[in-house]
């Protein structure tokens, strides 16, 4: 990561204190890494997509400061929060796509251990992951949180643990976890090595 997270965490603070002006001086801060993210989200769903990597930025931001403040302590809790922000933007996105098709046939993509591939998300694909990650909500908060802050914002392991007060090697359970529970509550089997079967388990 680029930016600064001293000045991040410090506008956050004057933020939640009630300081407007502390919003506008943290957008240019977290711009690059918002649109990165963006880009990220974007690149992974089907070719042609009409949603700029920008728009969503702005789109993003203008959702996370409607309501005067952002409920996050530093740099690695905005963008947690932010993540969602991005996720429900494209999700309804999606929805609008897709409203005039008729019927299902809905898959999920695996998640690939390298959130920056292309891994050609359609509509139905993501609209899919977002449901299924509602539901893994309601076993595991925490698992949903993971998911989100690494495929939607591409933090690294170490941030995500950081975020969420873990370990870094919960991080990589849940992720491991995270994958399985998704894949299965789709496809209704298992998937992945048996490395990965065995430290779900663990």
């Amino acid at each position: 990561m680029t930016e600064d997270s001293g000045p991040v965490t410090a506008l956050l603070a004057r933020a939640g204190d009630g300081d407007a002006s502390a919003l506008d001086r943290l957008f240019p801060l977290v711009y690059a890494q918002l649109r990165a993210a963006a880009q990220r989200a974007i690149g992974r769903e089907r070719a042609g997509h009409t949603l700029q990597p920008t728009a969503l930025v702005h789109e993003a931001y203008l959702k996370l400061v409607g309501g005067g403040t952002i409920p996050a302590r530093d740099r690695a809790q905005f963008h947690a929060i932010a993540a969602r922000a991005m996720r429900q933007i494209l999700v309804d996105h999606a929805r609008r796509h897709r409203a005039d098709k008729r019927g299902g046939g809905a898959v999920l993509a695996e998640l690939p251990d390298d959130v920056a591939a292309n891994s050609g998300l359609a509509a139905d694909e993501l609209v899919a992951l977002s449901d299924a990650l509602d539901r893994l909500s309601g076993v595991s908060p925490r698992l949903r949180t993971v998911v989100e802050m690494r495929f939607f914002a591409g933090l690294e392991e170490r941030e995500i643990a950081e975020a969420l007060g873990v370990t870094t090697r919960t991080v990589e359970r849940d992720w491991v976890k995270a994958r399985a529970w998704l894949y299965r509550e789709v496809y209704g089997t298992g998937r992945g090595s048996g490395e990965e079967q065995g430290r779900e388990r663990g």
